[in-house]
């Protein structure tokens, strides 16, 4: 029998079959995907092949071939990856100036991570109701910033609703990933676009100026004009994961361009002499935050660990 996994437990998970069924499933216990060491062999969006034993526990015992997926490193700062979604035709990052921030780091992390696995990303910069008038001119410069680059940004209030229609629109016939820190309001955005559902929402430490996780497990929601809504939960960092050193710069689009005419074909736009990316960066034609964003994944390869997205 063949199905969608459309929900993670961690111990089990639900398949959705051709034929509608909801199916409770395990993994055989010797199921391990070739070539990924990952905390999850199985992901939502994997499609399937499940049966059912003498004692009608369901099993899943074949996995169909990846169009492409998402991967992070395993919050427990091991080497293993933790597969967020896979068979995506898009991602939606939700991003907010303020309660809680977003770092740049983070943005610009979750991009080259997408960019590495051919996803396109779209930048959905929320709670706009909340900015005063500098963090609105931040907002703005980010949005000027992204767009340049080849991101698509969308400014909304999940809470008021503004904004939510061109979202909808967008996801049309779409399988989508929601990604975005702890906090930034996923769970507020996916109730405006699908209000049956009812997902819980979470507070803000005032503390911290940080959200706390309401999602834990990975979820499909099926939208009424087709397609899928992924909401996943809020992660606090983003560690790169299977990049080589000299990859990196291939993952940000202006970095790249920018590289062609580097003296030196290996370069990594740190010190080399003849680096056409850092005198881009001295011209303003690659911005300072973006090439930070960059020597800090370098560091990631130079020091062999995870480092979160703050």
């Amino acid at each position: 029998m063949r199905g969608l996994v459309i929900k993670n437990t961690g111990s089990w998970y639900q398949v959705k079959t051709d034929d509608g069924q909801l199916v409770d499933c395990k993994i055989k216990g010797n199921f391990r995907l070739k070539g990924i060491r990952s905390t999850n062999p199985i992901a939502v969006g994997d499609y399937v092949q499940i049966i059912v034993n003498n004692e009608g526990t369901a099993f899943i015992n074949e996995i169909e071939d990846r169009k492409n997926y998402i991967i992070r490193r395993a919050s427990n700062l091991s080497k293993q990856s933790h597969i967020l979604a896979a068979n995506l035709d898009q991602c939606m990052l939700i991003i907010t100036i303020n309660y809680p921030e977003t770092s740049t780091i983070f943005i610009d992390r979750f991009l080259a991570t997408a960019e590495a696995y051919r996803i396109p990303v779209k930048l959905i910069f929320n709670k706009i109701d909340r900015c005063n008038e500098d963090e609105t001119r931040y907002m703005n410069a980010l949005i000027d910033l992204y767009t340049y680059i080849g991101y698509p940004c969308f400014r909304i209030s999940a809470l008021n609703e503004v904004g939510i229609d061109e979202i909808k629109k967008d996801l049309e016939g779409k399988v989508t990933l929601l990604s975005g820190n702890s906090g930034v309001g996923k769970s507020t955005l996916i109730n405006a676009i699908l209000p049956d559902y009812s997902v819980k929402t979470g507070e803000i430490s005032d503390y911290h100026n940080k959200g706390m996780h309401t999602t834990t497990f990975s979820e499909m929601f099926p939208l009424p004009q087709g397609g899928y809504l992924i909401d996943t939960p809020g992660i606090k960092g983003f560690g790169t994961f299977d990049m080589e050193e000299e990859e990196v710069g291939h993952y940000f689009k202006e970095i790249f361009q920018h590289s062609a005419q580097c003296k030196y074909s290996n370069c990594t736009h740190r010190n080399e002499p003849g680096c056409a990316v850092r005198e881009a960066v001295k011209q303003h034609l690659i911005s300072e935050s973006r090439y930070t964003s960059y020597l800090n994944m370098l560091e990631d390869k130079d020091e062999g660990k995870y480092r979160s997205g703050y």
